[in-house]
C-alpha cells in the first residue's frame, strides 16, 4: 500500500510545520470526513461508479431489413433449413425470411448461435453452400439462392463490404491502379462484385486460389 502523503502536504510533525510557518495554528483533526490523508479506504470499500459507466454499452443495431409478406416459394426452403438445423443439433431456433438489395435472407434466431456462425463466419458459409446446392439440385433455369444468416452477422458484414467497395473504388480512381482486397469467402466477394457491377469507372475480377482468392478493383481506361 502506498502511504505517501498527497502532493502539497509535507507529512511531517506539526511542530516542524509551526516553526517553518510562524503564526499558523496546528491542524486539529481531519480536514474533511473520510479516511485520513495518505490512507486508502478500507479493503472492499469502493467509491460509487458514475452513472454513465454503470450501463453496459448497447449492442450495435442490426442492418435494416425490408418488411413484407413471405413469398409462397420461400416456405419449402425455410422448412428445409429448419430440418437441417435440427439435425445439426441447433435447438430452439426460429427461421424467418426477409429481403435485402443483395438478395433473399433466411435469418436464424436462437438462444446460442455462436457455433453456427463459426470463426469468421466459416460455418455459416459452409451451411449456405450446402443448403443452396440442395435447393437448386436439378434446376437448370431460374435457380434461387438464399443467404443463411444468424443474429444478423452476415447482414452487418454485407454493409461493411459495400462501404469497403466504395472506398476501394475511390482509391483505384485516385491512384489509377488496380487495388487488391483481402482474401474473402465466395459470398463476400459476390457482394463486392454486385456493389460495383454498374459503375462506369471501375471493373472487378477475382484473383488467386481458395482460400486466398480475392477481389481486384481495376480502374477503366478513360
Amino acid at each position: 500500500m502506498n502511504n505517501e502523503p498527497p502532493s502539497g502536504d509535507s507529512g511531517e510533525a506539526p511542530g516542524f510545520g509551526q516553526r517553518r510557518r510562524a503564526g499558523r495554528a496546528p491542524r486539529r483533526g481531519p480536514a474533511a470526513a473520510g479516511p485520513p490523508q495518505g490512507e486508502r479506504p478500507p479493503q472492499g470499500e469502493r467509491r460509487p461508479l458514475r452513472r454513465d459507466f454503470e450501463a453496459a454499452p448497447p449492442r450495435p443495431p442490426r442492418a435494416p431489413m425490408a418488411t413484407g409478406p413471405e413469398p409462397a416459394s420461400v416456405a419449402p426452403a425455410r422448412a428445409l433449413l429448419e430440418t437441417i438445423l435440427e439435425k445439426m443439433g441447433v435447438t430452439g431456433a426460429h427461421v424467418r425470411y426477409y429481403s435485402r438489395t443483395e438478395g433473399d435472407y433466411l435469418e436464424v434466431d436462437g438462444p446460442d448461435l455462436a457455433n453456427l456462425i463459426g470463426r469468421h463466419g466459416h460455418t455459416l458459409e459452409a451451411l449456405n453452400l450446402i443448403f443452396n446446392n440442395i435447393v437448386n439440385a436439378g434446376v437448370k433455369k431460374d435457380r434461387h439462392y438464399f443467404t443463411i444468416d444468424a443474429e444478423g452477422y452476415r447482414a452487418r458484414r454485407a454493409d461493411l463490404l459495400k462501404s469497403l467497395a466504395l472506398q476501394t473504388l475511390e482509391r483505384a480512381i485516385r491512384e489509377k491502379r488496380p487495388i487488391s482486397l483481402e482474401p474473402m469467402l465466395p459470398s463476400e466477394r459476390k457482394i463486392i462484385h454486385i456493389a460495383l457491377a454498374d459503375n462506369p469507372f471501375v471493373a472487378t475480377e477475382s484473383s488467386g486460389a481458395e482460400p486466398e482468392r480475392r477481389v481486384v478493383v481495376i480502374p477503366r481506361p478513360g
